[in-house]
């Protein structure tokens, strides 16, 4: 294949990433490192450097236009990323001391029960009173509805904040800016709205990827000629989910959620098992 070919299919890829990433909050890396390492047989530590360096566009790009939108809580998201970027370090520091198989089977297993509890997901899981650590932290907030602003509370935030550590370990790890943990995490442990949370989710990535993305710079991990194509792919389809996402059923969201992710978990985990990757 030429260098041409490759780039320009790789960026298409990417495309469809971003918009995918965008809706739901997952931020790309998750189509993005089996995309480059089963179908392009890119190895998984190089493909995460790339990926990495997408999900900081992802955020570049959708964040701004959600802020503005009045979805993304940034009280939320700011003190979240205190656990996130210390786990985002972390993670990044055991990736190069994991062999590469065991790399892939942990990504299909994040993602299948990622998948498994966004379709669980009960309809409504909003919380009626406001958590002790949301209150001394100001947390609670609103959002716009076809009906107007709608009002929320926030609770379980020790809960929450435990697993954004643990997302910020994955981000490191396996390079998909642990979007599809915080939005669980968000959603469920700490009861906010699903749009709330996509949103929320997308305003954190940038930092938490940031935060590993140095590692893999400094490991050899980042190939500019293949990162290039995949950021400006992963910020274009990002920045038309944005626009999209307004529009969107919360249902729908999770069911591409659900059937995009649990795909190529089951793939990865196999490529894994079989010593392929």
């Amino acid at each position: 294949m030429s260098t041409i070919a490759f780039t320009l299919l790789v960026a298409g890829g990417s495309f469809l990433a971003g918009l995918l990433g965008s809706l739901t909050g997952l931020g790309g890396g998750v189509i993005i490192v089996p995309m480059l390492t089963l179908a392009f047989h890119v190895d998984i530590r190089y493909a995460i450097g790339a990926s990495l360096v997408s999900v900081i566009a992802t955020s570049s790009g959708a964040a701004a236009a959600y802020l503005k939108e009045g979805y993304s809580n940034m009280r939320v998201g700011m003190f979240l990323e205190i656990a996130t970027t210390i786990g985002a370090v972390v993670g990044a520091y055991l990736a190069t001391r994991i062999p590469t198989a065991a790399i892939a089977i942990i990504f299909g297993l994040v993602l299948l029960y990622s998948a498994w509890a966004s379709i669980a997901e009960p309809p409504d899981l909003a919380s009626s009173d406001t958590g002790r650590f949301a209150r001394m932290l100001r947390l609670d907030g609103h959002y716009p509805t076809p009906e107007g602003l709608r009002a929320y509370h926030v609770t379980g935030v020790p809960a929450g904040f435990g697993l954004m550590w643990l997302a910020g370990v994955l981000s490191g790890l396996l390079g998909i800016g642990s979007g599809a943990v915080k939005v669980l995490a968000m959603d469920r442990a700490m009861r906010i709205p699903f749009k709330v949370s996509t949103t929320t989710s997308n305003f954190m990535i940038g930092v938490t990827a940031a935060a590993s993305a140095g590692i893999y710079l400094h490991r050899g991990y980042l190939d500019p000629g293949m990162a290039m194509p995949v950021m400006l792919g992963v910020l274009a389809g990002a920045l038309l989910g944005a626009r999209i996402l307004p529009h969107a059923k919360v249902r729908t969201l999770r069911m591409v959620f659900a059937v995009a992710i649990a795909a190529v978990a089951i793939e990865m985990m196999l490529k894994g098992v079989l010593g392929k990757i």
